[in-house]
């Protein structure tokens, strides 16, 4: 409950800083695990704070695992476009725009506009595309609170930077619907400054190159690991997250795999509630969450049954593309770190 606890105390006016190095090494991790998912032809679809897991005290203390892959698809050659298998995916607040506007051809570029949200909330401890929450079972995938929000903070798209916006089925909606010189002053350089993160930071232009608009011109995971926002500005990202300090954030609440209760009437009303767990379910705030299934543990597997099998269990993520069947190394600096798919109980939230 890392964004949890850093909002509820904002919203409390309590001076408590989200130590940045901190945010640096969880953004690392998540990077590296979504890496290995892209470098083996899968989209998560589905990320958000409430699937992001990070472990407390023990042997993977401070390291991040990627939870919930009940959205996760093979996309190296799927028999249809995967808009007709599923034609709405990821949680409104970290959906990407091309989602929005009903891309029946998708790319792992949907899951970086979602990092991107997580990064932007853990630096300003607010969802950054945050709206009203309606029509959440609806099959139509085109959303108009939503892309006004994003317009809000982003401004409304320009031709030259995104041209392929023409070919979205929900053009002519979108064009009905928004007029461009309503967000002539919005922009995220401005947004971000005034949450105090300053437009000359190697995290906001990180932040600018995840948030890009046009997914072909978003960018990759596998880019963003090598960003100079970890490469060339110290101290480097960690293993640790908590780099061995004390861990002030609450543990999340553990759910067997064979828990029915995301069906039962007694969790719906949970999440109307804003009761059910998860990173940003805070009844303290001034944001409501989205409603979001709590993850699930995983039992041990290889990394290629990670891959290729069942995607309802959480996959334990961490590291590069390195195609290794029990597990991956990858550098960071002075940092080795390793993924491994042991279940464990003592992870946070973030």
């Amino acid at each position: 409950h890392i964004i949890k606890y850093h909002r509820s105390a904002k919203a409390n006016k309590k001076q408590i800083n989200t130590p940045k190095n901190m945010v640096k090494s969880l953004l690392h991790q998540i990077l590296a695990g979504i890496h290995y998912l892209h470098s083996n032809w899968v989209l998560h679809r589905d990320l958000k704070p409430a699937n992001i897991l990070v472990m407390g005290e023990g042997p993977e203390r401070g390291r991040v695992k990627i939870a919930d892959m009940g959205f996760a698809r093979l996309f190296n050659s799927p028999l249809k476009p995967l808009a007709d298998l599923d034609p709405v995916v990821v949680t409104f607040w970290y959906r990407a725009p091309e989602l929005l506007l009903a891309a029946r051809h998708y790319t792992k570029a949907i899951d970086i506009w979602a990092i991107g949200c997580i990064f932007a909330e853990l630096l300003t401890s607010e969802p950054i595309f945050h709206c009203r929450q309606e029509d959440i079972k609806t099959s139509n995938p085109y959303h108009h609170d939503q892309l006004d929000r994003i317009f809000n903070v982003m401004g409304f798209p320009l031709d030259k930077d995104w041209e392929d916006i023409r070919k979205m089925p929900e053009h002519q909606q979108l064009m009905r619907d928004f007029k461009r010189s309503s967000y002539v002053n919005c922009n995220l350089m401005k947004y971000m400054e005034k949450h105090k993160v300053k437009a000359d930071s190697k995290a906001f232009h990180l932040l600018q190159k995840l948030l890009t608009m046009d997914p072909t011109k978003r960018i990759s995971s596998e880019q963003a690991i090598k960003d100079p926002y970890f490469t060339a500005e110290e101290p480097p990202p960690c293993s640790d997250v908590f780099e061995g300090g004390p861990i002030p954030y609450p543990k999340r609440e553990f759910i067997s795999d064979d828990d029915n209760e995301d069906k039962s009437d007694t969790n719906k009303q949970q999440q109307t509630a804003g009761a059910a767990g998860g990173a940003g379910n805070n009844q303290g705030s001034e944001h409501n969450q989205p409603p979001a299934k709590r993850p699930r543990l995983a039992t041990n597997s290889s990394t290629n049954s990670m891959v290729s099998a069942e995607y309802q269990h959480v996959h334990n993520i961490q590291g590069g593309a390195s195609n290794q069947q029990q597990g991956m190394n990858y550098q960071t600096g002075s940092n080795s770190q390793q993924t491994s798919a042991s279940s464990t109980f003592a992870s946070r939230m973030i």
